[in-house]
């Protein structure tokens, strides 16, 4: 009944009456229950938010065996959300996950091990569980697989496996492989180097959080690679990167007014852009900022 009620399956859809009757299941033990009042916490649905009282249902669940609690836990013991920050915890519970065939714990334990973060660096132990995740076709693993072929951690430096799981990455919608297409495009690595295909792609990703394909973008643009040299452009999405959290973004702004590359120099508004970099935590900003004082 709670699981009608929470997706409105031929009932008006009310979240408080779905809590209600997965309180009632979860009480009496029910793992699915449990779990499933965890994320009503998480979310604040048909109850006050609360973190503490979601890792509190998520640990009865995840102590039941749920693989889905246990990357749950994993994740808060990872971040600190709800719970105190603890590395090694969240390794335990990732592993519980992963062993029960979770393609997200098996990307976060395989990540952890190439990255060293939590665990020793194990390159065999990350290629292991990249590749189950992978397999399952999970987007995230398919990636960082790649990225270890494209780098040769672990195994011999192979572009072509790279690009092969890239590329089945990039199908599931994720913007990193699409960048790293974009990039080996833009390089000519394993494919021939195609300036235009390496834009497409770059457009593909943006987006996509936490990439760097506006900033891309904008590069090609003022360069001129697989478009016309356009400086507005190239400006436009500068701005887009630096609006979307990526300092060089406002970087390279800045860089356009103080050397005039394709716009009139300005000093003033050079000296805005690096300060823009600069409160982003981009040292190269600073640095320029500094540069220009006084001109």
């Amino acid at each position: 009944l709670g699981v009608l009620y929470g997706l409105g399956e031929g009932v008006v859809r009310d979240d408080a009456e779905a809590v209600r009757w997965y309180r009632l299941a979860a009480e009496q033990g029910d793992a699915t229950a449990r779990y499933n009042l965890a994320i009503m916490y998480d979310g604040g649905r048909g109850v006050a938010c609360s973190k503490a009282e979601a890792v509190r249902w998520y640990r009865l669940a995840a102590e039941q065996g749920d693989a889905d609690a246990q990357y749950e836990m994993g994740s808060r013991c990872e971040g600190g959300e709800g719970v105190a920050g603890n590395k090694a915890e969240a390794m335990r519970w990732y592993r519980l996950a992963a062993e029960q065939g979770h393609l997200y714990a098996q990307n976060s334990l395989g990540w952890a091990y190439r990255t060293g973060d939590g665990v020793a660096q194990d390159y065999a132990e990350a290629l292991k569980w990249l590749r189950l995740g992978a397999e399952q076709d999970g987007a995230d693993a398919q990636n960082n697989l790649g990225l270890m072929y494209h780098k040769g951690e672990g195994v011999a430096r192979d572009d072509a496996e790279a690009l092969k799981w890239f590329r089945r990455s990039a199908a599931r919608g994720n913007g990193y492989a699409r960048c790293n297409i974009a990039e080996m495009y833009l390089k000519g690595q394993v494919v021939s180097q195609d300036y235009a295909e390496a834009v497409e792609w770059f457009r593909l990703a943006v987006g996509s959080p936490e990439t760097d394909a506006a900033w891309w973008l904008g590069w090609m643009y003022e360069k001129g690679k697989g478009v016309k040299a356009d400086p507005d452009e190239a400006a436009r999405w500068y701005g887009i990167a630096e609006e979307s959290g990526d300092a060089s973004g406002a970087l390279s702004i800045g860089e356009m007014y103080e050397h005039g590359l394709g716009v009139p120099a300005c000093m003033q508004e050079a000296r805005k852009w690096y300060g823009k970099a600069c409160g982003m935590g981009e040292g190269e900003g600073c640095e320029k900022l500094k540069g220009i004082s006084g001109r």
